[in-house]
């Protein structure tokens, strides 16, 4: 896994949960403790209801696309080899919305509600991303 060139995420305290998920091929999202709200990117305060009592839930991991971007430009040289690109946006089962970037989706299938699952890059020994495909 040596020789990964592009930006990488670096886990915090409220975030480290979400990235040992991935590891772990599973999506793990946030849910409020207090009122129950899912919510996604994982953060320390529910934008609901302002508690800071947060536990865990495994997502399902499906959802369908929100929208989509095709990517020609890479916004850091180690996406250059990547190019082009589709990143989406995607509702997922839960309520909330997550990016990703989408794999063996062909362009001419892209559609809002197209049915999407995530899918797990592990791109480091220490760090798996996540990715759409097909449902």
């Amino acid at each position: 896994m040596d020789g990964y060139d592009k930006l990488v995420p670096s886990p915090t305290p409220d975030t480290q949960p979400y990235w040992d998920g991935l590891a772990a091929g599973q999506l793990r999202l946030q849910r409020c403790g207090d009122c129950h709200t899912v919510r996604h990117y994982p953060r320390p305060v529910c934008p609901s209801c302002y508690s800071m009592n947060t536990e865990w839930i495994d997502a399902t991991g499906r959802g369908t696309v929100h929208s989509w971007t095709i990517t020609h430009y890479a916004f850091h040289p180690g996406f250059k080899g990547d190019l082009p690109y589709v990143l989406v946006t995607v509702d997922l089962d839960e309520g909330v919305r997550m990016q990703s970037q989408a794999r063996g989706i062909d362009t001419s299938q892209l559609r809002v509600g197209l049915p999407v699952k995530i899918a797990f890059e592990k791109v480091k020994d220490d760090l798996t991303l996540p990715v759409f495909v097909l449902a």
